[in-house]
């Protein structure tokens, strides 16, 4: 495992972008992911309420000060936004799922001292979720 993951997974809490309600969908399959291997884990939806029972947050900014680490499974011009929110949240580690990344939202990362993951493997498949 690469150390940009290994840092990524050393996080006191998590949360997810791009998450929601159909289970069939990648976000919400990551989101299950990291709830079956982590405690804490939040969802971030701006307008759902809750996420597989979970209360979610309508903003990165607004969520709790523990969460370091960051996965993204949205169009890359939300991508985009979301780094620079998870910037002024204080979020150390982004992961931008397969799909979700942009050029301008890695190298928006790189500026601001941000660990990302991108172009690369998917969350599920590291952690050997991928047929939930």
């Amino acid at each position: 495992m690469s150390d940009l993951i290994k840092t990524f997974f050393g996080s006191a809490a998590y949360a997810v972008a791009g998450v929601s309600n159909n289970r069939e969908k990648y976000g919400n399959k990551v989101f299950r992911c990291l709830l079956s291997h982590y405690t804490k884990v939040y969802p971030i939806h701006p307008v759902a309420t809750e996420i597989e029972n979970i209360s979610c947050f309508k903003s990165l900014l607004d969520l709790p000060e523990n969460v370091e680490s960051l996965s993204i499974i949205t169009p890359p011009a939300i991508t985009e936004k979301l780094v620079d929110e998870a910037y002024k949240k204080g979020i150390k580690n982004i992961w931008m799922q397969p799909g979700a990344e942009s050029q301008i939202a890695i190298e928006k990362c790189d500026e601001y001292g941000i660990n990302v993951i991108a172009g690369g493997p998917c969350i599920l498949v590291k952690l050997g979720w991928f047929n939930h």
